[in-house]
């Protein structure tokens, strides 16, 4: 995950790619502790991920460890789809992720990780190979975080 966060965000952060070393909340949900940060991602790289609900496990607690001081969720689906391209054939249709529901699911997946599974097995497909969709995950997954200024079929002239 580091590589990819280290990809996508090495021109803006000089922490890029790099565990944080401050503590980090939302809301009211505190993530771990940088003191004990890499003991927690190390745990996670370690957790079994042969199939779906073995990968939504370490997806929730990857989460809940949230490595870095910004750009945990963007890194994270695309980690989240690499995982279950590699596992299982499938990646998430993000398009078929309403964002509402997505983020409520996360929020409560620390505790209670049906509603999770639930959206994000809907959403599956075996299109493992369609750039498009890929593409269309990444513009999602910024829409989830309230990005808005760039779209990715903006950034080599509409060509895709």
């Amino acid at each position: 995950m580091a590589t990819i966060h280290r990809e996508l965000f090495g021109e803006l952060y000089d922490f890029a790619g790099k565990l944080r070393t401050v503590n980090i909340a939302k809301g009211h949900f505190r993530f771990a502790a940088a003191l004990y940060l890499a003991e927690a991602v190390a745990h996670v790289e370690n957790m079994p991920q042969k199939n779906f609900d073995e990968i939504v496990a370490k997806y929730i607690e990857m989460n809940v460890a949230h490595p870095f001081r910004e750009g945990n969720g963007r890194s994270m689906r695309i980690w989240l789809d690499h995982i279950f391209r590699t596992e299982i054939g499938r990646v998430v249709d993000w398009s078929r992720v309403d964002k509402t529901d997505y983020l409520s699911a996360m929020e409560l997946s620390p505790f209670h990780d049906a509603a999770i599974k639930k959206i994000l097995a809907a959403a599956l497909t075996d299109k493992i190979s369609d750039r498009e969709l890929f593409m269309k995950g990444i513009d999602a997954s910024y829409f989830y975080e309230n990005y808005f200024a760039y779209r990715t079929r903006d950034l080599d002239g509409g060509q895709r």
